[in-house]
This record gives C-alpha cells, sequence and structure tokens, in this order.
C-alpha cells in the first residue's frame, strides 16, 4: 500500500468501481479529497474522533470551495463547447491539469494535518468515511472505498 496519501488516492480512484463511487458521493456534495483521506487512514486504523473530523473539515473545505469546485465547474462548463472548438478543448484540458494539481495540493495538506496522529488508538474504530461522508444514505458507494482500499498491497 502506498504510505503517502496522494499515491494511496491514486492507486485507489483506479480500483475497479472507485471512480464511480467517488463521482456519486460527489454528486451528492462529497468532497471526495477527504473521504480518500478517510480511506487512508482507516487503512492506516488511525482512530476517527470528533476533533479529527473537524480539523479536516476545517482544513478542506476553503480549499474545496475557493479552489478546486471553480476549477472543475469552468471545466465542466466548456464539455460541450469543447467537442467542437479545439482551441477550447486544449484549454479545457489544461484546465483539468490545475484541478488535479488543486487536488494533489488538498491531499498534502489533509496528510500534513494527520502527521502526529497516532495508528491504531484502542476502543475507537477507525469509522472515517461514516463520519466525513455528506449523507450517510449512501452505504453502498462507501463501501467500494472501504473494500478497495482493504485490498490495494501492503
Amino acid at each position: 500500500m502506498p504510505t503517502d496519501l496522494w499515491r494511496f488516492a491514486e492507486t485507489l480512484y483506479q480500483r475497479p468501481g472507485v471512480e464511480a463511487a467517488c463521482l456519486q458521493l460527489q454528486a451528492q456534495g462529497a468532497d471526495v479529497c477527504v473521504l480518500l483521506c478517510a480511506a487512508w487512514l482507516e487503512r492506516r486504523q488511525v482512530a476517527c474522533t470528533e476533533e479529527r473530523t473537524e480539523a479536516l473539515r476545517a482544513l478542506a473545505q476553503p480549499w474545496q470551495q475557493q479552489v478546486v469546485v471553480p476549477l472543475r465547474q469552468l471545466r465542466q462548463s466548456w464539455r460541450e463547447l469543447a467537442q467542437s472548438d479545439n482551441a477550447l478543448t486544449q484549454l479545457r484540458d489544461q484546465v483539468k491539469k490545475l484541478e488535479l494539481a488543486a487536488e494533489r495540493e488538498q491531499l498534502e495538506r489533509l496528510e500534513a494535518c494527520t502527521q502526529d496522529w497516532s495508528n491504531g488508538v484502542a476502543n475507537a474504530p477507525p469509522n472515517w468515511l461514516e463520519r466525513l461522508a455528506p449523507q450517510p444514505g449512501n452505504r453502498d458507494a462507501l463501501q467500494t472505498l472501504r473494500i478497495a482500499a482493504a485490498h490495494l498491497s501492503a
């Protein structure tokens, strides 16, 4: 299993079903970077506490709303027009690269936030995904992430 969050997220996202689960959760308001971090923390058996979940939310929310979402919205708004405009297709690809770079930066910030969190605190289950998902009703998508993360090579 990759030890740093960025490589873990890249590897996990390529697993069957994970991209679809992430997009489904994102459509429901989830911050996919936060959920990938949650899967990483669960895989590392880091205890999930209210203080820690709030720290991740407080760190991620401004970056997501001020940087990642505007880039994503711009890229998505150009999807249809770019099909018939080569120059716009190239610009859209550049925006997509910026969006990915912004997500990577967010993951690096999330990882830095968790740097001092110990693994395996007794009596504290690592239920990060449920605690950080926007809606507890999407258990199938969360379970897809959890199972895929559990099956990453150690």
